[in-house]
């Protein structure tokens, strides 16, 4: 079985003191590629010094991601810039709209966004989205710059099935499915049942959001295994046939 790993933080500091043998752990579990979108411009140095570590193995992408947006918007997105202009990365990302925690930042957040949908667009790459309680803003930015070349992931999707019946609608955007899918009452089950396997890529969003059984504790690559194997039996199809699909997807989409 191969994975590949949408979407994982793993330059962040909770794999600071066993990072190595967190990667060795999710190569055993058979996940082989793992794609990092960056957060700002903390995290820019540490996310390449894994694509240095592990090449061929660890993708770097480039963006500003929503709750990192500040007063310092100009100066946060000329770095973004900078970074994409002066280097190749896989994806644009992650970015996107979060009125969960803040939305202090509202306007800057939509000024970011759809200055990172353009790069998507000017650059080729895919564009990885981030969105939290503000899916129908998002997704009306989105729709309204949609040409041949904009494609990408929806990551995190945990929405309702009209929602992912309009990102199925765009044709060209998969949805990241994660841990929230072996959450017992979350209902992403009931979803995904009616969405077909052509727009579905595999994600942790490690550390964060850990499937059943590790709920609540640090979430890490290896941890796919459980959302492959989820995903699969509400499917009815065997894992194998799964990862195949799933990790084609991911890797086709970035033009790996």
């Amino acid at each position: 079985m191969i994975l590949a790993d949408s979407h994982a933080h793993l330059y962040a500091e909770e794999f600071n003191a066993d990072r190595n043998s967190m990667m060795q752990h999710a190569i055993n579990n058979g996940v082989k590629y793992f794609f990092l979108p960056n957060i700002d411009e903390d995290s820019i140095e540490p996310m390449l010094q894994m694509e240095k570590e592990f090449p061929g193995k660890c993708f770097p992408m480039m963006g500003l991601h929503p709750c990192s947006v500040n007063e310092n918007i100009n100066e946060q997105l000329a770095l973004i810039e900078l970074w994409l202009r002066k280097k190749h990365f896989v994806g644009v990302g992650e970015s996107g709209l979060d009125y969960y925690w803040d939305s202090t930042f509202k306007k800057e957040q939509i000024i970011s966004f759809e200055k990172h949908i353009r790069w998507a667009i000017e650059f080729k790459l895919p564009l990885i989205i981030h969105t939290r309680n503000s899916f129908e803003d998002t997704f009306n930015l989105v729709q309204k710059y949609i040409c041949e070349d904009l494609k990408g992931i929806f990551h995190c999707f945990s929405g309702s099935l009209e929602e992912a019946e309009k990102i199925m609608s765009l044709k060209s955007f998969k949805m990241g499915i994660g841990g929230v899918l072996t959450f017992k009452n979350s209902g992403l089950d009931k979803v995904v049942e009616n969405i077909p396997l052509e727009f579905l890529v595999l994600e942790t969003d490690s550390p964060y959001l850990a499937p059943v059984p590790h709920r609540g504790k640090r979430n890490e690559p290896a941890f796919l295994e459980q959302i492959a194997f989820k995903l699969a039996q509400i499917k009815n199809i065997d894992v194998q046939t799964l990862s195949e699909i799933t990790t084609k997807n991911t890797l086709e989409l970035f033009n790996i």
